[in-house]
């Protein structure tokens, strides 16, 4: 079985109804063309990085699923594509990495906090503001907007990222940022989490631009 997760954004404009009603269309989509469903995230209201069809925020969807068949995917993304409730959307594929993040996060291991009241989970405010990601070396300031725009807020969700996620996201900001190179980010980004900034010093002093420096540019 593969894993994939689609996140889609809705206008928010729509009625609660209609809004719920678009999420509903591609889960129950995914399930007649085989898929299981590991689980449907309701993001809520969120600010966009960059306006989106003259709107500064919308209403945020995931969908965690596996399936047998990914040539179905193409189906559901057609569907996206032509749905003029949909901003914008994206399919990744997730490693055994992205399911076990995701699956921490749902536990309550990742970004949430439990309250004293075992049957009450109030989702943690992640420290957005707090996070540079331009510490990042390859990791500029627009670069940054697109990463938001794709859920990648901390660095934590940077090194949690693979590198086909994080090339998808920058081919969606066009030519000029689809040809970064973000191998490195991800690696880079642990040490920020972990708070190992001599070391990611030491590894940055190792790179031109982001990227592992070759023969010829040492």
């Amino acid at each position: 079985m593969n894993n994939y997760e689609i996140t889609f954004i809705v206008d928010p404009v729509l009625s609660s109804d209609e809004i719920k009603t678009a999420a509903t269309t591609y889960s129950d989509m995914l399930k007649d063309e085989k898929a299981n469903i590991v689980h449907i995230g309701e993001l809520g209201l969120k600010q966009l990085a960059y306006p989106i069809n003259r709107r500064n925020s919308g209403v945020y969807f995931s969908i965690e699923f596996s399936t047998e068949t990914p040539s179905s995917i193409g189906k559901v993304e057609l569907a996206l594509r032509r749905d003029e409730r949909i901003m914008r959307f994206l399919t990744v594929r997730l490693d055994k990495y992205g399911v076990k993040y995701n699956q921490d996060k749902r536990d309550g291991k990742i970004g949430l906090k439990r309250e004293e009241k075992k049957e009450e989970v109030k989702v943690e405010e992640k420290e957005v503001a707090k996070q540079d990601l331009t510490k990042i070396e390859g990791v500029g300031p627009k670069i940054a907007e697109l990463l938001a725009g794709g859920g990648i807020l901390t660095y934590a969700d940077l090194a949690a990222a693979s590198a086909d996620k994080l090339k998808e996201i920058l081919s969606g900001g066009g030519a000029a940022f689809a040809s970064h190179d973000p191998s490195t980010w991800s690696q880079q980004a642990k040490l920020a989490a972990d708070s190992k900034w001599n070391e990611l010093q030491k590894l940055q002093d190792t790179l031109d631009g982001g990227k592992v420096a070759t023969s010829e540019e040492e």
